[in-house]
């Protein structure tokens, strides 16, 4: 595309924005439905983006990469498997675990949820990483005697449900009590909160508790047994690797699970939903394409005897359809553009202001993220830029077909 093809064409739009009347307006209304699709598809796909990046980083704040349990059985020796786990390539650091369902009693209030008891290095650091603690330290779930009532850490929701604060009692329901003649009878033992932990994630702050991993045994009675391995490796997105190198290894005997593979369906229907939002607000820039096309129509039909002249001075059909083209394009790259700082501004005020709130039991998160990726972007702004091209080749192509003796013959 020369430079005549481009000069001819900013003069063209430049006299269609001085006139008053109808191919002004619709070149103002073409160009706001660029922006309006472009900011919608920018600050959705963000909202998308971010929504699926906090879940993730929530979900392995408590969840380790990848879980190794014995189907069936508890594990007994855990300290030589986990030195032979760590000769793995990836694999960082491997912890035992126990994870149970329980029942939690205090005054007047009852919910269940779920026990878990974590090795001494992870409490003495803080708790798993990602939480919160709001009140209390969750160093201290290491410090009780063995005379003392075993104590505990419990989410702010669940703090919340259950009238509890540090310092304050809370009896734990096991269904998997003793073998008596009158036949299973559950367990229950009173533990003393001394930590409120915040994950920022209801399914977690409401129903988890954590526990140092002797006192947990104890209260089972579980002896020296554990439910199974946490594994940490270096590239989290390599977990899947990790634990089919590990199922290799172990064989059937060990059921190995990776993070992506127990949250598979959750992340699944965030991708399809998020390809969804970006073809169904597609379509507001589709829309906004007719009205590129429609002025164009109408600029074909005020610029007859100009399309007539240029053509008799020796201007090429290619020529003539160029020109068209850049008018449509540039009306595509203003609505683009102004788009793309409204959405990029809302985004930010989004992200900063936190305004928009959700109900966590419902979403899981209190608050609307947002994460603009910068090949979301770019796709953004292809997609945009392609519909407004496609949309300027049939009034192009037919301001170049036109003749230039039929258009002056009555000027």
């Amino acid at each position: 595309m020369g430079f005549f093809e481009t000069f001819v064409a900013w003069r063209l739009l430049r006299g269609v924005r001085r006139q008053k009347g109808f191919i002004s307006l619709s070149t103002v209304i073409s160009t706001a439905g660029v922006a309006v699709g472009v900011m919608a598809l920018l600050v959705v796909i963000g909202v998308m983006t971010g929504f699926d990046q906090d879940l993730k980083r929530k979900i392995l704040s408590v969840n380790a990469h990848v879980i190794l349990t014995k189907p069936g059985a508890n594990l007994a020796d855990d300290d030589s498997l986990a030195r032979e786990l760590l000769k793995i390539p990836q694999v960082v650091s491997a912890s035992p675990f126990i994870f149970t369902q329980v029942m939690f009693s205090a005054p007047g209030n009852i919910s269940g949820g779920v026990l878990r008891g974590v090795d001494l290095a992870t409490i003495k650091q803080g708790g798993p990483r990602g939480l919160t603690v709001q009140q209390g330290d969750f160093a201290d779930l290491a410090d009780a005697s063995p005379d003392d009532p075993p104590r505990v850490a419990i989410g702010n929701e669940m703090a919340k449900n259950l009238n509890l604060r540090v310092g304050d009692y809370l009896n734990i329901i096991s269904p998997l009590g003793s073998l008596t003649p009158m036949g299973r009878m559950p367990r229950m033992k009173p533990f003393r909160v001394t930590a409120v932990f915040h994950t920022g994630m209801y399914e977690f702050d409401s129903n988890l508790v954590f526990a140092s991993i002797p006192r947990v045994q104890e209260f089972l009675g579980l002896g020296n047994r554990v439910t199974g391995l946490e594994l940490q490796v270096q590239d989290l997105y390599a977990a899947d690797r990790v634990a089919a190198a590990l199922e290799a290894k172990l064989g059937p005997t060990f059921l190995v699970k990776d993070w992506m593979r127990m949250n598979r369906s959750l992340f699944a229907a965030l991708k399809l939903e998020k390809v969804a939002m970006f073809i169904i607000l597609t379509l507001i820039i589709l829309v906004a394409a007719f009205g590129i096309a429609s002025t164009l129509f109408m600029m074909v039909m005020k610029k007859t005897r100009e399309i007539a002249i240029l053509k008799s001075m020796g201007a090429t059909r290619n020529s003539i359809m160029q020109i068209f083209i850049v008018n449509g394009l540039t009306i595509g790259v203003i609505g683009t553009s102004l788009g793309l700082v409204l959405g990029l501004t809302l985004a930010a005020l989004l992200r900063r202001y936190e305004f928009i709130k959700l109900p966590r039991d419902v979403y899981y998160i209190s608050t609307l993220p947002v994460q603009i990726q910068l090949m979301d972007v770019f796709m953004i702004i292809g997609a945009a830029l392609v519909i407004s091209f496609v949309a300027t080749l049939y009034p192009s192509w037919q301001a170049a077909r036109l003749d230039p003796v039929e258009a002056i013959r009555y000027e």
